[in-house]
C-alpha cells in the first residue's frame, strides 16, 4: 500500500516532467524579422515559457510576461507582472491592459510572439466597453461553480472580453504573429487554450447566451445588452499568423505509460479528453477498478489505470471545492476501501481549483482513518469539501508551482 502511494506519485511527477515548457520552446521559435521582436506571455507557464526565448534569442527583444501572484522569476529582458488566478481581479485587468497597449506599438515588420498557456484567461481579463470589472469577474465566477466544462467557459469569456478571442492579435495589426501554445485543454484546441488571444475565435454571442441559459447562470443587464447585439468585427488583420501547440498532455502521459511499464503494471489509458462532473467520472473509474481487480477485465492485474482532461465541480456545498479532490474521495466512497486499490488525482499546475494544492491520494485505509477522527466522508463529499478531508488526514499532494499546466492527472493502481 505505502509503495504504490510512491509509485503513484513518482508517476505523477513524471507527468509534470514531460511537460516542461522550455525544450519545446526552445525547438519552435521563429526566424527573425526585419523590425521589432516582442513576447508577450501569460499563463502559469510563462516564466520559463520567455526565459526559454530570453536565452536563445540573440537579437533584440522587449515583451511583458503575466504570471500568477507568487511566481519567482530569473528574466533579465522582458517586464514581468503578476495578476490574479484563477478568479481575476484588478490586476488582471491591467496586464490586459499593458498588453494590448504593447500589441498596439507593432508594425508590419514586427514579430508578435505569444506564448501561452493554462491560466491565460483569468491573469489578462478586460471587459469589452460597456461591461463592468465587477460584471465581468462576476460572471466569470458564477460561470466557474456551475460545472460548465472549460471549453464552455472560455466561450462565455471570450465574448465579453477585449482581449480573448483573437482580439490580442487583432490589436496587433498587421504584425507577424507566432503564437507557442501548452494545452490543458481536451482536445488541444488553441481556440479555446487561454481562450485563444490570438486565435481567431470560431464561437458567437450566441453561444455564450445559450451555454449562460443552460446552466440558469443569472447575466446582468450590461451583459445580456453586449450578447444580444450584432456581432463586431474580429478578424485577425496578419497576413502572416503562425500556431502550434507544442506541449499536451499527450506527452506526459505516454512518459507515464513509459514509467509504469518499467515498474511492472500493465497500462489501461482512458485518454486525455474525459470531462464531465468530478463525482459521476469517479463512479466509472470506480466500476472499471473493480472490473479489473474481480476479473482482470479489460487488463490484468497488477494495473495502472491511467486517465487526463479536466472535469467539473457544481458547487451547491459551502466547501472549497477542487476538482481532483472532488473525483478522488467520490471514487473512495465507490471503491468502499478495498484492498486492492490506491488512487492519486492532481493538477498538473498545482493548483486545484482555488486551492494552492495540486491533489490528493487515497488508499484502502483512507475511509476508515476517515471516521477514525470521526468525520464522515460523505458529509464533506456534499459539501464540496474534500480539500478539508483530506488536509485533516494528511493526505494532500503538494508540490508549489509547477510553472506548466497540462490539464489533470488520475491515477489508480490495482492489485
Amino acid at each position: 500500500m505505502t509503495d504504490d502511494r510512491a509509485i503513484l506519485r513518482g508517476l505523477f511527477d513524471a507527468a509534470v516532467e514531460a511537460a516542461n515548457p522550455v525544450k519545446a520552446v526552445a525547438r519552435n521559435l521563429p526566424p527573425k524579422p526585419k523590425g521589432r521582436t516582442v513576447v508577450i506571455a501569460v499563463g502559469k507557464a510563462a516564466i520559463p515559457m520567455a526565459k526559454a526565448v530570453e536565452d536563445i534569442w540573440d537579437g533584440p527583444l522587449e515583451g511583458l510576461v503575466i504570471a500568477p501572484h507568487g511566481y519567482g522569476h530569473d528574466l533579465k529582458r522582458l517586464h514581468l507582472v503578476h495578476a490574479s488566478h484563477p478568479v481575476p481581479d484588478k490586476t488582471s485587468l491591467a496586464a490586459a491592459e499593458q498588453a494590448l497597449a504593447l500589441a498596439a506599438t507593432l508594425g508590419p515588420d514586427d514579430l508578435l510572439i505569444a506564448l501561452i498557456s493554462g491560466g491565460a484567461s483569468a491573469l489578462m481579463s478586460k471587459p469589452v466597453p460597456g461591461i463592468s470589472i465587477g460584471e465581468k469577474f462576476g460572471l466569470v465566477k458564477a460561470v466557474l461553480k456551475c460545472g460548465a466544462n472549460i471549453a464552455e467557459l472560455n466561450c462565455v469569456r471570450k465574448q465579453v472580453s477585449a482581449v480573448k478571442g483573437g482580439r490580442l492579435a487583432r490589436a496587433a495589426g498587421k504584425a507577424r504573429i507566432w503564437t507557442l501554445a501548452l494545452s490543458d485543454v481536451p482536445g488541444d484546441d488553441p481556440a479555446i487554450i487561454g481562450s485563444g488571444p490570438t486565435v481567431a475565435d470560431p464561437t458567437r454571442k450566441k453561444d455564450a447566451l445559450a451555454i449562460l441559459a443552460r446552466y440558469g447562470v443569472p447575466v446582468p443587464q450590461a451583459v445580456e445588452a453586449w450578447l444580444r447585439a450584432p456581432n463586431e468585427d474580429r478578424s485577425i488583420l496578419s497576413p502572416g499568423v503562425e500556431t502550434r501547440v507544442i506541449v499536451s498532455p499527450h506527452e506526459s502521459f505516454r512518459a507515464v505509460r513509459a514509467k509504469a511499464e518499467a515498474q511492472g503494471l500493465n497500462v489501461l489509458y482512458l485518454g486525455d479528453r474525459i470531462e464531465g462532473e468530478a463525482r459521476e467520472v469517479a463512479k466509472v473509474h470506480a466500476a472499471i477498478a473493480l472490473e479489473i481487480a474481480d476479473r482482470d477485465a479489460p487488463a490484468k492485474k497488477p494495473c495502472l489505470l491511467l486517465s487526463g482532461g479536466e472535469t467539473g465541480v457544481t458547487v451547491r456545498g459551502k466547501g472549497r471545492g477542487g476538482r481532483n479532490v472532488e473525483f478522488l474521495l467520490a471514487l473512495a466512497i465507490a471503491l468502499g476501501g478495498d484492498r486492492r486499490i490506491t488512487a492519486l488525482a492532481a493538477d498538473t499546475d498545482g493548483i486545484d481549483g482555488m486551492e494552492q494544492i495540486a491533489g490528493a491520494v487515497i488508499d484502502p485505509s483512507s475511509l476508515d482513518r476517515a471516521r477514525a477522527k470521526g468525520l464522515d466522508p460523505m458529509a464533506f463529499l456534499e459539501n464540496n469539501d474534500a480539500h478539508a478531508l483530506f488536509e485533516r488526514l494528511g493526505d494532500q499532494v503538494i508540490t508549489g508551482p509547477t510553472h506548466t499546466n497540462v490539464n489533470d492527472f488520475r491515477g489508480i493502481v490495482i492489485r
